[in-house]
């Protein structure tokens, strides 16, 4: 009798996207050390591996957002702007109400330098991709940093859902393009006096003509190009090869800002599939559903330390 086969299911970036927490978070009493030991044998057993970096990995990796590094490089900023509660680091200088395109553009195109475009912070990403290499690895990012692909990583293996500091776009999303803008920023750089570019500098949109933004996901504006859908296509290719499998989740320093894209989907997959691990790294809020019993390692710790001592680990 011959068997009946049933096509693969394949799985969807939205129909992944999960808005909805666990009820039974703890924090794990296991000993940092048994953790260790316990997320290297998943990755060591593992076929495949799915991480989700979020803003915590480039923390970790030794990228600066606020404090001392915002006060040496965007000192004449806090100085033009006041230090209010948008001056105190990259983020939230981000939203500050600047009064034209000419500020504004001086602004951004500096944190999409330091931020992104110039910013090498990598051999945390590289060891942590060598201790994978045997795997069959791919990267859901909310980060916009490019970490990945600067240590090594094929593009085609990276979904980066929320942008990117390379990009720009028309403001209002007119057409579904992104431009590079690399070698502008660069310029802009280089011209700007008193926190502001020459008008002459400011892009504007080839379409409509009205004025162009960064192509971060911060509005109901953000363009989707062609890039993104192909990235978004790949990352549900390999999620259905891997859905039934050997498949370790590895969630590197995702918190509640943005938890829908990684962290409560990572929680759904395990508690809809018995053969899918988590691993979750965060330095402070590691916590893993109880429900998920030794299917998953919360280690509430400092990330870089963690993965240093899961990729030794994962050699023996």
């Amino acid at each position: 009798m011959k068997m009946m086969t049933f096509p693969r299911r394949k799985i969807s970036f939205e129909t992944f996207l999960c808005g909805i927490p666990a009820r039974d978070y703890i924090y794990q009493d296991t000993a940092y050390e048994q953790q260790i030991r316990d997320a290297a044998d998943m990755i060591r057993n593992a076929e495949y591996v799915l991480i989700g970096a979020g803003a915590g990995m480039s923390t970790a990796a030794g990228a600066r957002y606020g404090g001392k590094f915002f006060e040496e490089n965007f000192g004449e900023f806090q100085k033009k702007y006041g230090k209010g509660p948008y001056m105190q680091d990259m983020y939230s200088a981000g939203f500050y109400p600047f009064p034209d395109e000419e500020s504004y553009w001086g602004y951004w195109s500096k944190q999409a330098l330091l931020g992104g475009i110039d910013l090498d912070v990598t051999p945390l990403h590289r060891l942590l991709l060598q201790a994978l290499s045997d795997k069959k690895s791919f990267v859901l990012s909310t980060n916009a940093d490019a970490q990945f692909v600067k240590a090594g990583l094929p593009e085609e293996k990276i979904f980066c859902t929320q942008g990117d500091y390379f990009h720009i776009q028309c403001r209002r999303g007119c057409h579904n393009k992104t431009y590079d803008a690399t070698e502008l920023f660069r310029q802009m750089d280089q011209a700007r006096r008193d926190c502001r570019i020459p008008s002459s500098m400011v892009p504007k949109c080839p379409v409509c003509g009205g004025p162009m933004d960064m192509n971060l996901r911060k509005d109901n504006f953000f363009v989707q190009d062609d890039a993104w859908y192909e990235a978004e296509e790949r990352f549900s290719a390999y999620l259905s090869e891997a859905m039934d499998k050997k498949l370790v989740l590895l969630e590197l320093g995702v918190g509640f800002n943005t938890p829908t894209i990684i962290r409560f989907p990572f929680e759904k997959l395990v508690r809809e599939h018995d053969n899918i691990r988590l691993i979750r790294l965060n330095l402070e809020q590691a916590v893993v559903p109880e429900s998920f019993g030794d299917r998953a390692v919360g280690i509430n710790a400092d990330m870089a330390e963690s993965i240093k001592d899961i990729a030794e680990e994962v050699k023996r």
